[in-house]
């Protein structure tokens, strides 16, 4: 049986495995996805200059209603993408975190999507 411990190490391998194939520049920053069981964060990082472009998550002040469902995700992906917009940055590389693409982190991809990012 594979415990919640080994599950995040294996997570961790699969994102170190992921990151070092892709990186962000500042005309193309990473969106990258951390989900914990209550909440879910999402970042654009220009990873050629170190900066965090613009930021999400479900810890937000003026966030409301529940944080850890698909809901939420959606709500985050939706934010992100106007954070996005506002900054003039249209395309970006999606880092999933090493997640599996399912659930909480496709809604957010598919909110991000249909809201003006193109990755």
């Amino acid at each position: 049986m594979i415990t919640k411990q080994d599950k995040n190490q294996v997570r961790k391998k699969r994102h170190a495995r992921v990151r070092s194939k892709i990186s962000g520049t500042a005309e193309r920053p990473r969106l990258n996805v951390f989900r914990s069981n209550k909440h879910i964060y999402a970042q654009l990082i220009d990873d050629a200059n170190g900066v965090t472009v613009a930021s999400a998550s479900t810890m937000d002040k003026g966030f409301e209603g529940s944080t850890s469902n698909t809901e939420a995700a959606v709500k985050i992906g939706e934010t992100i993408a106007k954070a996005a917009v506002e900054k003039n940055v249209k395309s970006v590389v999606f880092d999933r975190g090493g997640y599996l693409y399912h659930g909480r982190i496709k809604a957010l991809a598919d909110a991000a999507r249909e809201n003006g990012l193109e990755f």
